[in-house]
């Protein structure tokens, strides 16, 4: 069973599975290199990612384009917020430096999200497209995966993401309906399914993927609920992770997900229908990207 957290503790013992070893390796460090050689942002650090040491350490990192500033306020999120007074353009030369990256890390699987740009004409989906090209240009046997915002749910602004030909749509549900105005205020739960449901029928082959967080309060069957949702717009692959409050200005966690529940909750994925379930503690939207595609094309 979880293990709830009382709501009146101001310090929380996690339980013995949430541990992982502090990075530091060489190839920690050479990455950690390249990223900051070339003036990028990484989601694995600005989220406090509980696996950047593991990912790292094998030339893995999830790239963040559009500046490290979001037009969003989710609570379960440490990014650093954005207002008019703060962010500024798109930097033109970000999707060439992204390319160059990947090139000098040698990735066979790339992962690109962003922050929120609600201010963006485009919601950022011309840069998205200029750095899947950059990728192509500099490496192109790369596998791309692209893990957008929701786009202010807008269609055209969707196809002309999908039109740069990539290998992975993902975008994350992140929780369930009911905590939705409490987790992701500004974003909607239908708006999320309906980016993959329009996903689907303008490229019909394109992998899609989506995440949530358990730990938050929810019960069992409303994440068994959003499985159900989630299969009925077509999304192929499923990651559930352990909500791990970023800072004391975040949402507490209500409860810690066992081993044992995480488990349950990739067969009952599978039971599903889903071509491929990532599901454990540590378990985050990019992590052991690289599988999910390969296990789905093993299938096919």
């Amino acid at each position: 069973m979880a293990v709830e957290v009382p709501r009146n503790t101001t310090t929380i013992v996690k339980p013995s599975w949430l541990k992982v070893r502090a990075p530091g390796s060489p190839e920690y460090l050479e990455t950690r290199k390249i990223v900051k050689d070339l003036k990028l942002h990484t989601v694995c650090e600005e989220a406090q990612c509980p696996n950047i040491g593991e990912c790292w350490s094998h030339h893995t990192a999830t790239f963040m384009i559009m500046g490290e500033l979001c037009t969003r306020k989710c609570h379960f999120c440490s990014v650093k917020k954005g207002t008019s007074d703060t962010l500024v353009a798109l930097d033109p030369n970000e999707p060439e430096r992204v390319g160059l990256a990947v090139k000098s890390l040698g990735l066979k699987h790339a992962v690109i999200t962003s922050v929120d740009r609600d201010d963006v004409a485009d919601n950022g989906a011309g840069h998205f497209s200029k750095t899947v090209a950059a990728v192509r240009k500099h490496s192109p046997g790369c596998k791309i995966e692209l893990l957008i915002p929701d786009l202010k749910g807008s269609r055209r602004d969707l196809e002309a993401i999908l039109a740069s030909t990539i290998d992975v749509l993902n975008h994350n549900i992140e929780t369930i309906p009911r905590l939705y105005k409490k987790v992701r205020p500004g974003a909607g739960y239908v708006r999320s399914l309906s980016i993959h449901r329009w996903a689907k029928e303008i490229d019909p082959q394109v992998v899609t993927k989506s995440g949530i967080m358990v730990g938050l309060g929810e019960t069992r069957d409303e994440v068994l609920s959003v499985m159900d949702d989630m299969r009925a717009v077509g999304i192929d692959v499923m990651t559930i992770g352990q909500y791990l409050r970023p800072t004391q200005n975040q949402l507490p966690v209500r409860a810690f997900i066992t081993p044992e529940e995480f488990k349950d909750y990739e067969a009952e994925g599978l039971r599903r229908g889903f071509r491929f379930v990532e599901s454990g503690p540590f378990v985050r939207s990019s992590y052991h990207a690289w599988k999910h595609t390969a296990d789905v094309e093993a299938r096919e």
